[in-house]
């Protein structure tokens, strides 16, 4: 089973690369995350034609997150919280038997600000939302952009990021907490190295030539599927192309 995530930051400005990819890759499993689209306005037959079953929790030009899968999706949920204003970052569908929850984390902004401490809580109630509904022991996927880089070397400059929205220690522990209650990172599961990153900003001239970028993308799973994981790696072509997302696909394929 091949499950892949990507951070699109506009469905709809990279859709000849999402297609492409997919008509290239064929994944069982696409989580699309900062779509922003509503629902109505996310391009369904583009991908249908594909063969690919859609569900989408979008939300008008910002944040939104979609999945993309072969089979067709079942127990759906698209709210964190039972909020009608909640911001569209979550969406849980079961597959085959597992259940694969797609979110997007709140940028933060910087430490100090409302939005850095909506951030933690918004991290802080995911756990809690997951504790409530699964043990480690249930085959559980959790993917996506969680605009948090854990270790040094999963950013280009980590002296001068220290402390700064997206690599703080408050965001790293909130994260950590995810790992010591049973998900496996499966990008470290199979690779130690350094300078292997998801995101590059747009703001850095030839950052991705110039390996300036962020490991901030994840596939996490609960140990019954970490231990059928055999590769995972980060597609670095569709960063290389023409109006691409500040993101690019990462890719894990699983002995299912």
């Amino acid at each position: 089973m091949k499950i892949a995530t990507f951070n699109t930051n506009s469905v709809r400005a990279r859709l000849p690369i999402i297609k492409d990819w997919l008509s290239n890759e064929k994944p069982d499993v696409l989580a699309l995350q900062e779509i922003k689209a509503r629902d109505t306005d996310f391009p369904v037959n583009d991908f249908e034609e594909l063969g690919y079953h859609i569900t989408v929790r979008g939300q008008k030009s910002y944040n939104g997150v979609a999945i993309i899968s072969r089979h067709e999706p079942e127990n759906i949920r698209k709210n964190l919280y039972e909020d009608e204003d909640e911001q569209a970052r979550f969406l849980s569908i079961d597959i085959s038997g597992i259940t694969v929850i797609n979110v997007y984390v709140p940028q933060g902004v910087a430490p100090g600000t409302d939005k850095f401490e909506y951030k933690l809580k918004w991290l802080g109630d995911l756990l809690e939302y997951i504790k409530g509904r699964y043990s480690p022991e249930d085959p559980l996927l959790l993917l996506g952009d969680f605009n948090v880089a854990m270790e040094p070397r999963d950013v280009y400059d980590p002296e001068g990021m220290k402390g700064s929205a997206g690599f703080h220690p408050d965001e790293q522990a909130a994260l950590s907490r995810f790992f010591e209650w049973g998900f496996v990172d499966i990008f470290r599961k199979h690779n130690q190295e350094s300078e292997q990153y998801t995101f590059w900003d747009y703001r850095i001239p030839n950052a991705l030539k110039r390996k300036k970028g962020w490991r901030i993308d994840y596939i996490a799973a609960t140990g019954p599927l970490a231990d059928k994981s055999v590769s995972i790696s980060a597609d670095l072509r569709p960063r290389t192309l023409e109006k691409p997302s500040d993101h690019t696909f990462l890719v894990a394929e699983f002995e299912i």
